[in-house]
């Protein structure tokens, strides 16, 4: 009996990988479940001895360095969104990343009557 083989793509992108594989099988986020716009930074802990984190997780753990979004995460690693929400998942759990809370009422707002006033003037014109 012959063993399967691996599909390639091209000689410089390797053996395609399908997605549940990366995810170990899971198609849905358990725990933290985050949108497009949420934005994630590390925490600066470190893995403990029994975490093992995939290329991808260590590839998303170096991109929120720097605050980013799940959708910025996905395109800069060429990953499906579900994917980058069920590492990212993996990351929280472990402590490793957290979501940045956001204000929950915008400070610089502008005026309501200011904003009437340009919109009448804009009807008059």
């Amino acid at each position: 009996m012959e063993t399967p083989r691996e599909r390639w793509i091209g000689r410089d992108a390797g053996p395609v990988v399908r997605p549940y594989a990366m995810t170990r099988g899971r198609t849905r986020p358990r725990g933290l479940v985050v949108d497009l716009v949420t934005i994630l930074v590390t925490t600066g802990r470190t893995p403990g001895d029994r975490v093992w984190l995939s290329r991808e997780q260590r590839r998303l753990l170096e991109l929120c360095r720097r605050p980013s979004t799940p959708a910025d995460l996905a395109s800069e690693t060429d990953l499906p969104f579900r994917v980058v929400q069920i590492l990212l998942e993996d990351l929280h759990q472990y402590g490793l990343i957290e979501e940045v809370p956001q204000a929950a009422e915008p400070t610089d707002r502008p005026d309501p009557r200011i904003l009437m006033r340009v919109l009448d003037e804009l009807r008059r014109l």
